[in-house]
Parts: structure tokens; C-alpha cells; sequence
């Protein structure tokens, strides 16, 4: 089978990796892919834009590509899925309507209220008027949402209520576009935040092995939110019973509340969560795709075919397949990113040095690069994403840092804290 993945960062970078693993993959081709997809073997880029759905029908229709699985939330918003689907075409990911899911925080709130799923308490606002009255009645800290897609930098954890009406204000003044047409506020919650990964046919849901990711961009976990600075896989935070109940109180509901809206949902369910002091679990927010950088700690430890999985999904009989199988040991990624980001940071940088990481066992995935004349450069902000595997938490940690010690290219950034918060644990 030969296989398209759309999308051009380090989670689509993963997924083209992880489908390549498969015998029963013969090539992926991404769209439009980035520097690592395009020197990945068995994988190719095509130029094409993630929304262009006449034509990426017509390429998939003409060289028989037996799967399409989309990688970010936007294509998903717009519907690609939709319009793939009308063709004839397999895909994993959800439709426009299920993709709300994410493209709609207001949208999702209400879902969890219908279905009784555990999460914060929240109020939505069209006007920053009320929506700054709210904050004054509520006091910080508080959480402010910008309702639309926004690249996961929508959000503001407002501690004191400067900033939480700084953030309303710049919602309301257009920073974040059409997804700023309305505020999300909720309460504020203490804990650690964990994310559960979980794929669906629109019946049976399955959860994959649970992440942390470090979404602030300092050490220590401090600054403004990125789309993520690093992860590790599985996390302690979340041991089985724990994800027992996930299973039953979030995942199983979400998916019956969705088809009892009418919406066929097939494709990724991620529940980003926080697990409260007194162990539980609230949803903080949906997304309706692989994480990033989850996927880049989730996918290497799976040992079950991933087009297995997607194709069970894509036709409706997840509930044959038997127990995903896992590789023993644990994942562990750090985000190599230009300096300036989630701000203002340059581009075109040459790296150096990935092969030489690979020659330690790292996996380098690609978040913003591109190939230009044999040379790969800079093109976005989180950069490269290193991954390595290890027999235990602190082995996968050094070697992935052992890989981004290989690594150079001007400006470079990356945490150097990344699983902090859970190393007494282990």
C-alpha cells in the first residue's frame, strides 16, 4: 500500500516515519512535507497546498494511494476530509463537523456539558466588554481561550487580571483573527497536565500510551505557551486504572455524545488533561489530531503496524483489532527551536549534525525545515524535534540529549530541563 500523509511539521514527519515501519507500506508521499520528509527513504514531498483538495484527490485517485492521513487541525477545519471522502477516498481524520472538536473551544464545552465529562468551569464570551465584567467578578488566576484555532498560542494562564484582561483585549483586537470572535474563560487548575492520545471509527474508541509535553517555552516551565517543547512517553501521571477511567468517563462519552450529533468521527481524539492534586482528571481541551510533539515520543514506542490501525479506523472495525502492542522502555523529545520563539525568530539557518545524531539512536523529526540545493535548512520556530528511546525515563532523557548535542545551527534553542516534573517519580 502506498500511503499520503498531508501536512508539513514533526508530527507528520513521525507519522511517514512510523507508516514506513509497516511491511504492508510500500511508499508515503507528503504534502507538501519538509526538509527530513524529503530526505526520509520510501518517502517523497509534493509541492501542494494541505487545502487544494481537487488535487490531492486527483493524485491520490491516479497512483492508487490506499490511505490519506491528515496531520494538522486547519486542513481538518476546512474540511479536506470532507472533500477527500466525497471522492472515494480513504482518510483518517475527522470530518469538519468532528473537527469542532478543536476549532471551536466554545463548541467542545458544550459537548463535555452534554456528555458529563470532568472539566473546568467556564463561561463564553462574544465581547470583551462582559468578558473583561467576568474576569473582575471572578479574580485571577484564570484561564483565558481564544475560541478558533491559534496554533496553540490562543491561550493565556492569567495570573493576576492585568493579564488576564490584556489577554481578552488582544483577542478582541484581532491578534488571533477570526478565532478571536470569541473568549473561552475557565477556571484555573492546579496539577500536571497530561495528554491521551486515543484513536476511533466513530464507535469503538481506543487510548494510545499516554504523554506529558512542556507546552512554556523557558525552564522550569515558565514564559509563554509554544505548540510544545519537549515530551516523554509513558508518563506516570497516568498509570492504568487511572486511564481506565479516562477511558470510561471522557473518551467513551465523547464518542457516544458525538454520534448521538450525527457526526461519523474517524480520526484522533486527543484529550489534553489535567490531573488534579487529588488525582483527577479534568479535560482542559479536545484536539482532533495527533499531538506534537506527543506524537513524536507516542509513535516510536508502538510496535502494532500504524496503518493497521488507521485503516481499522478508516472502516469502521477498530473493535477486531487485537491489544496494541508497545515496545517496552520509554520515549523521551527535545524540540530544538530558533531563539525568539514563540516571538520573532530568524530563518534559513543551515543544521548540521543530524546524521551524526541519528548515528546515536536518535530520531530526528522535522518540524520547520526545508530542502534547498541538498541543504536543509530553517523555516519555522520549533525546528527539529529529537527523540530517543531508553530501557528507563532518565536513559531515554540523556540519549535524547545526546542527540541534540550532535545537532548545530545558529540561534539554536531548547530546554534543557525536559521531564522535570516527573523524575521523582520515577
Amino acid at each position: 500500500m502506498k500511503a499520503i500523509v498531508i501536512g508539513s511539521g514533526g508530527r507528520e514527519h513521525a507519522m511517514a516515519w512510523t507508516l514506513l515501519q509497516s511491511p504492508n507500506v510500500t511508499a508515503v508521499v507528503c504534502i507538501p512535507g519538509n526538509g527530513g520528509t524529503a530526505t526520509l527513504p520510501g518517502c517523497s514531498n509534493l509541492a501542494m497546498s494541505v487545502d487544494d483538495v481537487e488535487g490531492i484527490a486527483r493524485f491520490a485517485l491516479v497512483q492508487n494511494m490506499g490511505l490519506v492521513a491528515i496531520g494538522p487541525e486547519q486542513p481538518l477545519a476546512d474540511g479536506v476530509a470532507d472533500g477527500l471522502r466525497a471522492e472515494g477516498i480513504t482518510v483518517f481524520g475527522p470530518d469538519q463537523a468532528g473537527a469542532q472538536l478543536e476549532s471551536s473551544k466554545a463548541w467542545a464545552k458544550a459537548l463535555m456539558q452534554e456528555a458529563s465529562i470532568p472539566t473546568a468551569a467556564s463561561a463564553v464570551f462574544d465581547n470583551g466588554e462582559a468578558a473583561t465584567a467576568y474576569v473582575e467578578e471572578q479574580g485571577a488566576p484564570i484561564v483565558i481561550k481564544a475560541d478558533g484555532l491559534a496554533a496553540g498560542k490562543g491561550v493565556t494562564v492569567a495570573m493576576t487580571l492585568e493579564e488576564a484582561k490584556e489577554a481578552i483585549a488582544a483577542i478582541f483586537g484581532g491578534q488571533f483573527g477570526a478565532a478571536g470572535s470569541q473568549v473561552v474563560i475557565e477556571e484555573f487548575l492546579t496539577g500536571q497536565e497530561a495528554s491521551v492520545l486515543a484513536v476511533t471509527d466513530g464507535i469503538t474508541i481506543r487510548p494510545l500510551m499516554p504523554a506529558q509535553d512542556h507546552k512554556q517555552v523557558g525552564e522550569g516551565d515558565t514564559g509563554p505557551n509554544t505548540g510544545g517543547m519537549g515530551a516523554y512517553a509513558p508518563t506516570p501521571v497516568l498509570p492504568p486504572e487511572l486511564l481506565d477511567r479516562i477511558q470510561t468517563d471522557v473518551l467513551e462519552p465523547t464518542v457516544q455524545t458525538l454520534r448521538k450529533r450525527g457526526i461519523d468521527y474517524r480520526g484522533v481524539i486527543y484529550a489534553g488533561l489535567m490531573i488534579t492534586p487529588d488525582g483527577e482528571p479534568k479535560v482542559i481541551e479536545f484536539n482532533c489530531r495527533f499531538g506534537d510533539p506527543e506524537t513524536q515520543v507516542v509513535l516510536p514506542l508502538l510496535d502494532t503496524p500504524l496503518d493497521k490501525i488507521m485503516l481499522a479506523c478508516c472502516e469502521q472495525r477498530l473493535d477486531t483489532l487485537p491489544p496494541f502492542e508497545w515496545k517496552s522502555g520509554y520515549a523521551a523529545c527535545v524540540v530544538m527551536a530558533a531563539e525568539g520563539y514563540p516571538g520573532k525568530y530568524p530563518k534559513g539557518m543551515v543544521i548540521k549534525g543530524v546524521d551524526v545524531a541519528t548515528n546515536t539512536g536518535a530520531m530526528v523529526f522535522h518540524a520547520g525545515t526545508q530542502l534547498e540545493k541538498g541543504v536543509v535548512k530553517s523555516t519555522g520556530g520549533r525546528v527539529l524535534g529529537v527523540t530517543a528511546l531508553g530501557a528507563g525515563f532518565e536513559d531515554a532523557i540523556a540519549n535524547a540529549y545526546r542527540g541534540v548535542d550532535a545537532i548545530q545551527f545558529e540561534n539554536a534553542y531548547y530546554r534543557k530541563d525536559i521531564g522535570h516534573r516527573v523524575r521523582a517519580q520515577f
